[in-house]
Parts: C-alpha cells; structure tokens; sequence
C-alpha cells in the first residue's frame, strides 16, 4: 500500500522549511523513526524521522526545495497485514471527515482533497493567480460594439492569511491587514510586508520618481557582486529584529568594570576537578550574575503581552546565550538558569555553543527565552547596543577584557577591564530598574565573592 507523507507543522508556527539533504533514496528500506532528511526551519536545522516503516516509493522534492507545510514531500510502500482496515470508504459510504495524523514532529496538515498544495523552489516567485473560469471573456467584432458589462457591488475586502505572530504585529504597528499584499508563500502576509505598510514614506518616493529614473540600470560585470537568497535562519533573524525594533522602545546604559577577580577566580576554577572539560569564561559568570541580579530587579524578566494588556513576570530564567553559527546568529537559551551552580551553567553554557555550531540546535531551546547575553567580546569590540531578542525585556552585552591603568586601592594599576552595556524595554524596565540590575551584574563580576551573600 502506497502512503503519502506530508511535510509536518515543526511545532513552530512556520508556513514553510527547506530540504536540506536526504538521507535516502528511492527503493531504500527504512524503519520507523529512521532519520529521512534533514529540514531547515527559520530557526534551526531538524531531523525529520520516518512515521512509517517500508520501501521509499518517491522522493517528490530534490534537496534544495522550499516546500510549504502540508506538501507532500516522501511517498512509500508499506506492508498492510492482512485483514487490516485501509482507510478506503466501503462504496455507499457518505463522506470521510479529514484527519490530522500524529508525526514525531508535529502534526502534518489535513489530508486536501482538491490536490496538492503549491510549491515552489529557492528563489521562484509564487505563482499568478489564475483567472477563474466563471468570468466570461468579452470580445469585440467589426459588426456589433461589444456591450458593457453590468455593475457589480465592489467585492468585500478580506483579510489575506497571516500567522497569529505577523497579526500582532500588524495591530501594534496600526498596520489594516486588509489592505496590504501578503508576498510569502501563496499571498500569505509576512513581518516586512507589515513594516513596509508602516512605513509608506519609502515607497512614496519610489513611486512619484521620474520613469528615467525607474529605468533598470546595467547589470554590473560578472565577478563584481554576488547574490544570494534570503531565507531560513537570515529571513528570520532579520524580521525578528526588525519587529523588535519597531515595537519595544529601547533604552541602553553602560558600566565599566574592573574585573580582574573574576579573571583570577576563572584561573583557578580552571584548574578545578569540576570543571574539567568546561569552558570557564567572564560569560559563566555573567549567566550567574544575571540570574542573581534578577531576584533584586524582576522587572528585567518580564514580557510586554499587548493582545492581553498584561505584563508577564517569570518566576524563571530562560536564559538565552547568543551565538554565531556559520547559518546565522541564533539565541538557544538554558531553561531554569536560576536553578543551576556555575559548574551547572558552565556545563550548559558550553552543550548550547557546541550543538548552535554543529547545527543541531532543537526548536525547543530557540523559543521561551526570557532574558539574554550576548558576548560581543569575543569579536573585540569594547561595546554595543544590542537589539532585544522579540518578547525579552532585557539583553545584556559583554565586551571584551583589556589589560588597562585603572584605579586601585588609591594608586594607579595595570587592571582587566570590561564593558557592559544593558539594553532593555522601557515599557517594562524604568531607568532607576535597568542601571540597578547593571550595577548588581558589575558588582558580582568585580568581586565574584558577593555571589555567595547574594545566593
């Protein structure tokens, strides 16, 4: 028996995920839960397990596709055991109900009975819409004027599909859904297509240019620019941050401290049989830090919820740790921070940067931050502005450790010197709350001791 199986909702909210690669071909046997390929979702890279156990009968998209959830991605053939109910209707029957089937990685979509769903590949743009085939065509003929067709009401306007993300978006913006052009798969309404309805000004200007100027210009020699197309992890880092930036007002303080004990506890720590194996950096005990300062300054760990006019606080840290992988930066956080030792965040700390590089980072650990880090020192930039990853109320930056003259003990002294720089919502976090909690973080990083008063 020949089934069908359909590339399943990853549990993310997303329209759409690439193929990767596949690990197998046609007339391969494969097992139940056999990893058949690998998915790239805009925030990571899945491992898609087989629901059933057979012999691959078609492969129907190649490695490289764009393919909307839904799609049929994998056909095989499978053994029905003998007197086994096929799903068929017996004749006579009245219509079957669709069923969504349960998949180790989501739900697949209802089963369409009208056809496949359209897909398309890296880079095609989606298909025009047909005209349907109930408008008649009006024709003219010599003999005879072709009459005018009858006024018909101005059709109501509906509003085009969205994700229940892009329409939050859409009313903090006052962006109307139904008068923007979704241009995601099959007309859906994406985050740019909101910012770009925000923000009508850019497109006035292009619009009201002289038609010399709209002329396309030469294509430049071949060598001189390279392009490459936006998707996946980029697509989403970038409407991410752009609806960060347009929703949550930023505000960032700064705070430079002497950190030459943390320096020197990491030595020693290093030469700890607990922390064999680990990496011990400023940024193990900026997680601890953080997590302590948030006990003081709870504000820090909160979230704006506009659809509810609430204001979430967590009694938890999910701390997010930035990372910049070879497909993008990613924030994968560590759930119940403030439960663990520093030999415990130390020992996450250094799983989350290995498996972000490796590219094998689950959904899970991308979603459900609650507050981040992001070490820009290791670049050996002194300090920054950091973007609020979407829904956090504060990212805290840490820049790199300069041996530098600095004042000690009433005297002029060769020091290790860093940077903090705090950014955070100040729909949430007043200023007196966002130069506390810095504070509090460069005081445990000064003197690593005042974390055990603070524990």
């Amino acid at each position: 028996m020949l089934r069908e199986f359909r590339l399943p909702d990853l549990g993310e909210g997303l329209t759409e995920s690439e193929i990767l690669n596949w690990h197998v071909g046609v007339g391969d046997i494969v097992e139940l839960n056999q990893v058949i390929a690998d998915v790239e979702t805009a925030k990571a890279v899945v491992e898609l397990p087989s629901p059933y156990a057979g012999i691959v009968a078609q492969l129907h998209e190649p490695a490289g596709t764009v393919v909307e959830v839904g799609s049929p991605i994998v056909s095989f053939e499978v053994a029905v055991p003998a007197g086994a109910d096929t799903g068929a209707p017996e004749a006579g029957a009245g219509p079957v109900s669709a069923k969504r089937e349960p998949t180790l990685v989501g739900y697949g979509a209802v089963p369409d009975s009208g056809g496949r769903p359209a897909r398309r590949r890296r880079g095609q743009a989606p298909a025009a819409d047909p005209v349907p085939a109930s408008v008649p065509a009006v024709v003219a003929t010599d003999s005879a004027p072709a009459a005018a067709p009858a006024p018909t009401p101005a059709p109501v306007r509906e509003r085009p599909r969205s994700t229940p993300p892009v329409r939050k978006l859409a009313r903090d913006m006052g962006v109307d859904l139904t008068q923007v052009q979704g241009s995601g798969p099959g007309g859906i309404v994406v985050r740019t297509d909101v910012v770009r309805a925000a923000s009508p000004a850019a497109e006035t200007m292009q619009t009201s240019a002289p038609d010399a100027a709209a002329a396309p210009a030469p294509p430049p020699p071949a060598g001189r620019e390279e392009r490459t197309a936006i998707s996946g992890m980029r697509k989403h880092t970038a409407a991410a941050m752009v609806a960060s930036a347009f929703t949550a007002p930023h505000a960032t303080v700064f705070l430079t401290v002497d950190v030459t004990p943390t320096m020197e506890l990491l030595k020693r720590l290093r030469q700890q049989p607990a922390f064999e194996g680990l990496k011990l950096s400023p940024l193990t005990l900026a997680a601890k830090a953080v997590c302590l300062g948030l006990r003081r300054f709870p504000s820090l760990n909160s979230r704006w919820d506009e659809s509810a006019r609430e204001i979430i606080r967590f009694n938890y840290v999910n701390l997010g740790i930035a990372a910049a992988t070879p497909r993008g930066l990613m924030v994968p956080n560590i759930k119940d921070a403030q439960a663990l030792s520093l030999n415990g965040l130390a020992a996450a700390v250094t799983a989350l940067a290995q498996t972000a590089r490796d590219g094998k980072t689950p959904p899970a650990d991308l979603t459900g931050g609650t507050i981040s880090i992001s070490n820009v020192g290791v670049f050996g930039v002194d300090a920054g502005t950091p973007i609020l990853n979407p829904g956090e109320a504060g990212i805290l930056a840490l820049g790199a450790v300069r041996r530098q003259p600095w004042e000690y003990d009433g005297a002029i002294a060769l020091r290790s010197v860093m940077t903090l720089s705090l950014s955070f919502d100040h729909r949430l976090v007043d200023g007196e709350q966002g130069a506390g909690f810095l504070s509090e973080v460069g005081a445990v990083l000064a003197d690593p001791a005042l974390a055990l008063a603070m524990a």
